[in-house]
């Protein structure tokens, strides 16, 4: 297994440098690389790395949603909360609708066998949307209205509600006795449910994390294994309750991000690192899972019925985004995002086939088939149309989200040591402010003349009994000033 996981590595990292350079998103060249050296194609991969590939396909979209959590903040979730709400569910129902009308005829299924596969194709793939969001975010893109917050929250929840329809529909179709009422309602109570598991432990990883002065690495493994945690309780519960826990990791970074920013900040930094290695994992391993044979059965008519089922679920986004606040294009960019279909199609859409349903074959084909056609597409198509549509604001907060990258910077409560005198600091104090950019025209006042400059307070241990008491000092740190690591290293003890 240590050879594949080698594997994965390398021919990740080439795929994503391939695909960089095509000028297109990086986990499409991962998604290839997976499919060639899975075992339906070339066969690379040992056996004891599929068999795991399950969980570690779990662990590395819980870093990629916790990170999402971390970067939402309430204000942009208020905004847009209502039409997300509506985005979880009506594109989803008309894609079923689209599907039902057609793949009858065209693939020679029951209706409810077409429901059933109409449910599988109607996920939205939080591994292929949320990255993206959260790179649009990450560089102000579209954050004035809030849309990749939109579409993120969206996309969530409508896996939640399809899924809960799929079990539904899955065990009308087998044959269970299921009372479909009290199935439906665990739509609205594992969300609500997702949700409480996942405020109640961020609010106490809050706490901890102000009693004690722990450092960034052992807050990020101590965050991660608490949302690995909740995952695991999702299993553990489902005989009992439903929990929507992909919605419960993301809840720990919300919480933490409300009550303390630069302790939000400084762990998602740490994610943002670890994701370079889950991001690996997680897309090349879906790729191995997609066997390219099955979906090829699929043929044209699957084809066919992924299409219209698109153009259904694209009229229903559309519908959802009426009396919101976004122009035509941005509406345009929503439906695009909400293409893009992989993790729940792999995990789900063999299961009617092993629960005995007459078409599940067919169904396994065209979800099968659904992620080579969508997730290529979707990913590229979203990148394109945020880059041309998505504005941004010259004087975003996230441009200090953006110095703080590019020098390096310490977070508050971080201590750092002066490279010139080898004394420690601790970091007590950071303002982000705008200045004038003096490589400008004096006589210019609008946005674009300001830069963005974050300014630390520095406090010399042991010369106050307290923080800010004894010997501190300023230091302003902008793109015209020179970096950090110049005269500063930055102490990551636990």
């Amino acid at each position: 297994m240590a050879a594949s996981l080698a594997l994965i590595i390398i021919l990740g990292l080439l795929a994503d440098y391939v695909a960089s350079r095509l000028k297109i998103p990086g986990l499409v060249g991962m998604l290839v690389a997976g499919v060639i050296c899975g075992p339906y194609v070339f066969n690379l991969m040992a056996p004891e790395m599929m068999t795991v590939s399950g969980d570690f396909r779990k662990i590395a979209l819980i870093v990629i949603l916790l990170r999402a959590g971390f970067e939402l903040h309430r204000d942009t979730l208020h905004r847009v909360g209502r039409t997300a709400l509506i985005m979880s569910c009506i594109p989803a129902l008309f894609e079923i609708a689209g599907v039902l009308l057609v793949a009858p005829k065209l693939l020679h299924i029951t209706y409810m066998e077409a429901a059933l596969l109409g449910t599988i194709l109607a996920a939205v793939s939080p591994a292929v949307v949320v990255p993206l969001m959260i790179d649009f975010m990450d560089r102000g893109r579209g954050t004035r209205k809030g849309i990749p917050t939109l579409v993120l929250a969206a996309s969530s929840i409508d896996d939640v509600f399809v899924i809960v329809l799929f079990t539904v529909l899955l065990g009308m179709v087998g044959g269970t006795a299921a009372n479909m009422w009290i199935a439906l309602a665990h739509i609205p109570l594992s969300i609500i449910l997702g949700i409480l598991v996942g405020i109640l432990p961020g609010y106490l990883l809050f706490r901890l994390f102000t009693t004690y002065d722990w450092r960034p690495p052992k807050r990020t493994i101590l965050v991660l294994g608490t949302a690995i945690f909740i995952s695991w309780l999702e299993t553990a519960c489902e005989a009992y309750v439903p929990i929507a826990s992909l919605l419960g990791v993301m809840a720990i970074g919300f919480i933490i991000l409300e009550k303390s920013q630069p302790i939000a900040h400084i762990i998602s930094q740490k994610l943002k690192k670890l994701w370079v290695f889950a991001e690996l994992l997680l897309f090349v391993l879906v790729g191995a899972q997609v066997n390219i044979h099955v979906a090829w059965d699929a043929g044209l008519t699957g084809a066919a019925v992924i299409v219209v089922g698109l153009g259904f679920r694209s009229l229903g986004t559309y519908l959802s985004l009426i009396g919101s606040n976004l122009n035509f294009a941005e509406k345009m960019f929503c439906i695009v995002a909400y293409v893009p279909k992989a993790t729940v199609q792999a995990a789900i859409g063999a299961l009617p086939l092993a629960a005995g349903v007459a078409g599940g074959e067919v169904i396994l084909a065209v979800a099968v088939l659904s992620i080579l056609l969508t997730a290529p597409v979707g990913a590229i198509a979203t990148k394109f149309m945020g880059e041309r549509v998505l504005d941004q604001s010259r004087q975003s907060v996230y441009r200090f989200k953006d110095i703080k990258e590019r020098m390096g910077l310490p977070r508050v409560g971080e201590k750092v040591r002066s490279k010139h005198f080898g004394t420690v600091w601790k970091i007590i104090e950071e303002k982000e402010v705008w200045l004038k950019d003096t490589d400008q025209n004096d006589d210019a006042t609008d946005s674009q003349q300001m830069i963005p400059a974050i300014y630390l307070r520095y406090w010399k241990e042991g010369s106050g009994t307290q923080p800010g008491t004894g010997k501190t000092l300023y230091h302003r740190y902008s793109y015209t000033d020179p970096s950090f690591d110049e005269h500063w290293e930055i102490l990551y003890d636990w």
